[in-house]
């Protein structure tokens, strides 16, 4: 599935599980050239019918926010021991899925997670919720660029998550969130809202939060991706953000598509390399200071 050329050595590198160095930024420069196995690949995931195993439910939040969800458990556990405990990964979706019929923010991004071989390489549980309002909503932040806050539908998606996580047989250390636009937004502010619950993320042309933020969630493994001519969430805020998590001691990875617009890069939604990345980061527990 993953692409030849620069993108495929670029990611199998980024899954190759070496780290960036803490206090610098991750740089990887792509240029944006879809191939047409990429796009043909890709339409084919858009264009067939929603699996059965993503199982439509609802969940309803403390505020007594109604979240519809979708919900897609692992293949199989034959592998691995009845009693071990997998990794979750909270999928949010852009402002164009918002709504409440379940089935609007199942693009092609959320439904990759049920092809076959990535569901048999990345045994998880994936939930994918529906927000009928924004996740994310934008400002200018302290120092002028574009900034995300919560949006009112939020905490109901962290309450639906802390839900998930105590019900099922889900490893707290393997929490991800993902996204895409305004749901990438949202998944970095979910970092500053839930500190210690997610162990990773990887936001796709996210409007980040106020850079001010970054020092709280500096040690918090992100991988973002962006395209250099975005102009509906320009790509300056995101790598600003970056290069804040880097100045208070993190490591972020920031990948940049030359040329590449508002948009998922197709090469993406169906690479296993970022997916790789992803499953290998896993929240540290805390230390104790000693007496």
């Amino acid at each position: 599935m993953l692409r030849t050329g620069l993108v495929a050595l670029s990611m199998m590198a980024l899954a190759s599980g070496a780290q960036a160095e803490a206090g610098r930024v991750e740089e990887r420069t792509l240029p944006y050239a879809p191939l047409p196995a990429d796009l043909k690949a890709v339409d084919e995931v858009i264009k067939a019918p929603l699996s059965d195993d993503f199982v439509a439910k609802t969940y309803t939040a403390p505020d007594g926010r109604t979240v519809p969800y979708r919900l897609l458990a692992p293949a199989t556990v034959a592998a691995q021991p009845m009693a071990a405990k997998l990794p979750l990964v909270v999928v949010l979706h852009g402002s164009g899925s918002i709504g409440q019929d379940n089935a609007g923010q199942m693009t092609g991004f959320a439904k990759a997670w049920a092809l076959p071989d990535l569901r048999r390489r990345f045994p998880a549980y994936v939930v994918v919720p529906q927000v009928d309002a924004r996740s994310a909503d934008y400002a200018p932040g302290g120092d002028g660029l574009l900034a995300s806050h919560p949006g009112i539908s939020l905490p109901a998606v962290l309450a639906l998550v802390d839900d998930l996580a105590g019900r099922l047989p889900v490893d707290p250390a393997r929490i991800y969130i993902v996204g895409f636009s305004m749901g990438a937004s949202a998944a970095l502010d979910a970092l500053v809202a839930k500190p210690g619950r997610f162990a990773a993320a990887v936001a796709f042309s996210s409007v980040p939060p106020d850079r001010a933020r970054a020092a709280g969630v500096a040690t918090v493994p992100t991988l973002q991706v962006h395209g250099d001519h975005d102009t509906e969430n320009p790509y300056a805020a995101d790598h600003a953000w970056a290069e804040a998590v880097a100045a208070a001691g993190g490591a972020p990875v920031f990948v940049r598509y030359q040329g590449m617009e508002h948009r998922l890069p197709p090469d993406m939604i169906l690479a296993a390399g970022w997916r790789e990345w992803l499953f290998a980061q896993r929240l540290t527990p805390a230390v104790p200071p000693r007496p």
